[in-house]
């Protein structure tokens, strides 16, 4: 299945039924008066995030949701039926904007959140709700409220605990497959990994989501290469893994290239918890090995992991330390569950 994660759909709810003018006229029944029913409200929009599904895909082919039109009333002072709601399914992550992309209507982080995004028109009234004593034969009704129309914008960021970011060709595929059952595309020229992808990670006793992305180079932020849109999916993690490939020659500057491209692209990615790694040791001699720690060191300001993705040395302490800071981040979100579930009332 092809992934997509930005997607337009036009969207608009369905209008009211008509109200009905007609007149009781039965054998014996002297006074009939006014017997015309109210029309049926018009469907709603809904957005639902539901659990099997990890791509917009299915709205490229179906770029436009239109909710039911109420049906009209009816003699008898019969209400006509409620049109159907129109229900867009997607994955947990999934943002909904409007049409410029920036207003944000709907954040749907977890499985089975629902939102309404446009309103069914009300139907009209029929002739019956306008009788009285001074107008005993209204020989009018009102026509039913029209729907909502409206462009959206759907942006998905994949529910990741951890993400994988650096140059193309840092190792982060092999990675992925070394700690995950994920069997992502390896192969030795660059921008191999076109979309991201996703394994499921256990250390120490934690189960996450490791999402690696793909490749970033200077200037992604003004769009060179595949740009820095796939960074979004790395806004909801926990912790992120920053990969640089320790067979370069200037390692430091790796780091601060892509550090920089996660500066200019913003949304608190920065502000982040980072664990970078030397990956590749394998391949690196011990005395340019330890030149090259020392570099990366003092561009990141805190303690450089040496792993390799292929021997698999040196990952099962970024993988602790990964797990570690997950789980403190899982800790209060764990302790408001448990207190709304003890305030929650039960007869």
């Amino acid at each position: 299945m092809k992934f997509l994660d930005i997607a337009k759909v036009y969207a608009s709810s369905g209008a009211g039924g008509n109200g009905c003018v007609a007149f009781r006229r039965e054998k014996f029944m002297e006074y009939g008066g006014p017997y015309g029913g109210d029309g049926g409200r018009g469907g709603d929009v809904w957005i639902e995030a539901v659990d099997n599904l990890n791509t917009l895909i299915d709205y490229r082919f179906q770029q436009h949701v239109k909710a039911k039109n109420g049906e009209g009333g009816k003699g008898k002072v019969m209400t006509g039926a409620n049109g159907a709601d129109a229900v867009m399914k997607v994955p947990p992550g999934t943002q909904v904007y409007e049409e410029d992309g920036e207003t944000l209507i709907a954040d749907l982080a977890d499985v089975g959140q629902r939102v309404r995004l446009l309103r069914g028109g009300n139907g009209g009234f029929g002739n019956a709700h306008f009788k009285s004593p001074t107008n005993q034969a209204p020989r009018h009704a009102n026509p039913g409220q029209p729907g909502e129309e409206k462009t959206l914008i759907l942006k998905l960021k994949l529910i990741a605990d951890a993400g994988l970011i650096g140059m193309p060709n840092a190792g982060k595929s092999t990675f992925l497959s070394r700690v995950s059952a994920a069997r992502p595309k390896i192969a030795d020229y660059p921008f191999t990994t076109l979309e991201p992808q996703l394994g499921v990670v256990k250390s120490d006793n934690t189960d996450f989501v490791l999402a690696d992305l793909p490749g970033l180079i200077e200037g992604a932020h003004e769009g060179v290469g595949l740009g820095d849109r796939f960074l979004g999916h790395a806004e909801r993690c926990g912790t992120i893994l920053h990969l640089v490939d320790g067979t370069g020659d200037a390692v430091a500057k790796t780091y601060k290239i892509i550090r920089g491209e996660v500066e200019a692209y913003g949304h608190g990615l920065s502000d982040k918890h980072e664990i970078v790694a030397l990956n590749k040791i394998d391949s690196i001699p011990k005395a340019a090995l330890a030149k090259k720690k020392a570099a990366l060191e003092k561009a990141c300001g805190h303690e450089v992991h040496l792993i390799s993705g292929v021997s698999g040395a040196g990952i099962e302490s970024v993988l602790r330390e990964m797990a570690k800071e997950i789980r403190k981040r899982r800790k209060p979100q764990t302790a408001k569950a448990i207190k709304a579930a003890k305030e929650k009332w039960v007869p």
